[in-house]
C-alpha cells in the first residue's frame, strides 16, 4: 500500500536537493523533498557562489537572485587573498582573487548579467527551500531515506519518520539522491565511484569575534595563516574563514586522519583562534564545530533507471575553488527541466540518459581541480622553507631568510611572488566555473566543430554558441530601453528561439512544430524596431550566426542546435532537431 504519490520524491534538502525542488515546482511539476534532520543547515560549510549558480537563481526568479544579493558579501568584499603568519602578524602575501583584479573584473562583467559573492549555505539553503515550498514543493522534516524499488513505472521509496520511528511509502515516478557525501541512495544503487574518500582530516571552529582592526583594509573572504605548527587537513597552514564581515568566521584546522576525530572545547577553540590571530588575549564566542574529511571521489554514473543523484551525493571533494554547492545547484538545473518535459510528455525518457554523460565528466572535473589545489599549495611552503618537518626553529629561520638582502634571498621572494600568483588556479578559475560545454544526444551539433580555446580553459571562460555550450550573455534592449540579457530572453522551463530580421520563418516553425509535438516554444526576433534591439551590436557578434539564422536555447541556457542561415524548410529542421533532442 502507498502512503504518497507524487511525480518526483527528492531525498536531502542541500543546495542540489532544495534547487532541483525549487526548479521542478516552478515548471509546475508535483515533488515531494525530504530531510532527514528537523531543520535546514545549521553550518555556513559551503559559501563561494559563483555566476553561473547566480544564474540559475536569476532563472528562478529577479526575487530570488535579489534576496541572495541581499543576504552576500559582495565579490568587492572577497577579493583580498591574504597569506599572513597570523592576521595580526606579518603579511607574507597576498593574490587579488575572485574576479577582483581589474583584467580578470573585466572577464566577470562581460560574461554575465550576474555577480558573484560569498553566501554561506546557512543563508542560501533557506532561500532555496522557501521558493520550493510557496511555489508547491511538499516537504517533510525529520524525515529519512531508507529504501527504494524501482519498476518499469516508477519508484517506491520507503521513508521513516523519526519522531514517530514509523515507515511509510511514497510512490513517484523519478527519485533523485541529494543526500550528501554518505549517499545511502547512491550506495543502494551501486553506482560506480572512482577515488577514494577520507584523504585527510579537517574541524571547523565557528566563532564570534570582532577581527575588523586585523582585515577591513585588506577584505578578503580567505586568510591563510603560514606559521610553524599551524596545520590544516594536512595542507600544511591555518585557514580563518570570513562568514559575517567582520565579527563571524570559520577556523579550519586538521586533524590526523589515522586517529580518530577530536574533540573540540572551548578551551582548544580559543586557543587555535588566538594563534592564527596571532592576538594572546582573544575571546571568542564559540558558536559551533564539527568535523569532516577531505574526499577525493566522484561517480562515473550518476543516474540508473529512473533514480538519480547529485551534488555531494556525486562528486565528493574538498572546498577548494569554492565549487561544491556551485556544481550542485547546477546538476539540479540540468536535470529538473528533463524531468519535467518527461512527466508532462513532452519528451521521452531517453532524453534523461544525458543527465549522467553530461554532468558526470564535470563531476570528475571539479573532484580533481579541487584536489589539484590542495597539491598547488606545495611550491608555497617550499618557496618559505616549510618543509613539513617538525624543527620550528628552522622553519621560522627559514622564512624569515626572505628578508635578507642576498641573491638567495632575491631567488626565494621571487620563489613565494610566483607560487602565490599560480594560485590563481584555485582563487580565480573563472573558466573552471563557466566553460561547461555538453556533448550528449539532448545536443545536436550537425557536425560543427568545437571551437577550441585560444586561452587557458581553466581560468578565462571562452563565450561561443557552439551547440553544447552556455549561451553567451550579451546585453540587449526591449524597445522600452529596459537592458535584458540574452540569458534573460531563455530558460525558465523552455525552450527559445533566437534569430533576427530575415528569420521570421524560424518564428513560424516554432509555432507548427510546438503545437505538434505539445511543446511551448519562446521566440525572439532581434533587430531594429523589433521587440528587442542590439544597439551595441554585442549579440550580431557573439552569435556566431547570420541574421536569418537561428539558435534554439534549452531551458537550462545551454545551446541544443543552431543554423548559421535560414533553412529550406525551417519547420522541417526544427522537427527534426527537437525530436532528436526530446528523444521523441
Amino acid at each position: 500500500m502507498v502512503d504518497i504519490e507524487t511525480d518526483v520524491l527528492i531525498v536531502g534538502t542541500g543546495p542540489a536537493g532544495s534547487a532541483t525542488a525549487a526548479l521542478l515546482s516552478s515548471y509546475g511539476i508535483a515533488n515531494m523533498v525530504v530531510n532527514r534532520y528537523r531543520w535546514l543547515s545549521n553550518t555556513p560549510r559551503a559559501h563561494i557562489t559563483n555566476q553561473r549558480t547566480m544564474e540559475v537563481l536569476r532563472d528562478l526568479g529577479p526575487e530570488v537572485e535579489a534576496e541572495a544579493v541581499m543576504h552576500a558579501s559582495p565579490q568587492e568584499l572577497m577579493g583580498e587573498n591574504v597569506f599572513c603568519e597570523s592576521l595580526a602578524g606579518e603579511e607574507i602575501g597576498r593574490m587579488t582573487s575572485w574576479g577582483m583584479h581589474p583584467l580578470s573584473k573585466a572577464e566577470h562583467l562581460l560574461s554575465s548579467p550576474s555577480l558573484m559573492n560569498d553566501l554561506p549555505q546557512t543563508f542560501m539553503e533557506p532561500i532555496l527551500f522557501k521558493t520550493a515550498c510557496s511555489r508547491g514543493t511538499q516537504a517533510r522534516m525529520s524525515t529519512e531515506y531508507v529504501s527504494h524499488v524501482q519498476d518499469a513505472d516508477g519508484v517506491t521509496t520507503t521513508c521513516r519518520d523519526r519522531l514517530t520511528g514509523k515507515d511509510f511509502t511514497v510512490r513517484s515516478k523519478f527519485l533523485v539522491g541529494a543526500d550528501g557525501g554518505n549517499s545511502l541512495v547512491a550506495e543502494h544503487l551501486g553506482l560506480p565511484f572512482e577515488g577514494k574518500m577520507g584523504v585527510g582530516g579537517s574541524m571547523n571552529i565557528l566563532f564570534r569575534a570582532d577581527l575588523s582592526k586585523y582585515v577591513a583594509h585588506r577584505p578578503s573572504v580567505l586568510y591563510w595563516v603560514m606559521q610553524p605548527g599551524a596545520d590544516v587537513g594536512g595542507i600544511g597552514m591555518g585557514l580563518v574563514r570570513m562568514v559575517r564581515p567582520w565579527n563571524e568566521w570559520l577556523i579550519v584546522w586538521g586533524y590526523d586522519i589515522n586517529q580518530p576525530p577530536p574533540v573540540v572545547t572551548p578551551e582548544l577553540a580559543t586557543d587555535v583562534a588566538r594563534q592564527l590571530v596571532g592576538d594572546p588575549e582573544l575571546e571568542i564566542e564559540l558558536l559551533g564545530a564539527n568535523t569532516w574529511t577531505v574526499n577525493n571521489c566522484f561517480a562515473t554514473e550518476m543516474q540508473k533507471g529512473r533514480v538519480f543523484i547529485m551534488g555531494d551525493a556525486a562528486h565528493r571533494h574538498p572546498p577548494s575553488n569554492g565549487l561544491g554547492s556551485n556544481t550542485s545547484i547546477q546538476d539540479g538545473f540540468n536535470l529538473a527541466w528533463k524531468l519535467a518535459k518527461v512527466v508532462k510528455g513532452q519528451a521521452g525518457l531517453g532524453l534523461l540518459d544525458s543527465y549522467t554523460v553530461e554532468r558526470a565528466p564535470i563531476a570528475r572535473q571539479i573532484v580533481t581541480r579541487a584536489n589539484q589545489s590542495i597539491g598547488e599549495f606545495g611550491p608555497i611552503f617550499a618557496a618559505l622553507g616549510m618543509d613539513g618537518g617538525v624543527d620550528h626553529v628552522k622553519i621560522q629561520k627559514n622564512m624569515e631568510a626572505r628578508c635578507d638582502a642576498t641573491a638567495a634571498a632575491e631567488a626565494q621572494r621571487e620563489a613565494l611572488r610566483q607560487a602565490i600568483a599560480f594560485k590563481k588556479y584555485e582563487f580565480d578559475a573563472h573558466g573552471v566555473e563557466m566553460n561547461q560545454r555538453y556533448a550528449s544526444d539532448a545536443v545536436v551539433t550537425d557536425g560543427q566543430p568545437q571551437p577550441a580555446f585560444e586561452k587557458d580553459r581553466e581560468l578565462h571562460y571562452a563565450p561561443t554558441t557552439w551547440p553544447g555550450a552556455r549561451l553567451p550573455h550579451v546585453w540587449v534592449f526591449e524597445r522600452s530601453g529596459r537592458k535584458v540579457s540574452t540569458l534573460d530572453l531563455c530558460g525558465h522551463g523552455e525552450f527559445t528561439i533566437l534569430t533576427g530580421i530575415g528569420g521570421e520563418a524560424w518564428v513560424k516553425a516554432a509555432e507548427e512544430v510546438g503545437a505538434e509535438l505539445g511543446l511551448p516554444i519562446r521566440t525572439h526576433v532581434i533587430g531594429p524596431r523589433r521587440a528587442v534591439e542590439d544597439h551595441t551590436g554585442d549579440w550580431a557578434r557573439a552569435s556566431e550566426i547570420r541574421d536569418a539564422g537561428c539558435l534554439l536555447v534549452r531551458p537550462d541556457h545551454h545551446v541544443a542546435w543552431r543554423s548559421e542561415t535560414l533553412a529550406a524548410d525551417p519547420a522541417a529542421e526544427l522537427r527534426r532537431v527537437l525530436t532528436s533532442v526530446l528523444a521523441r
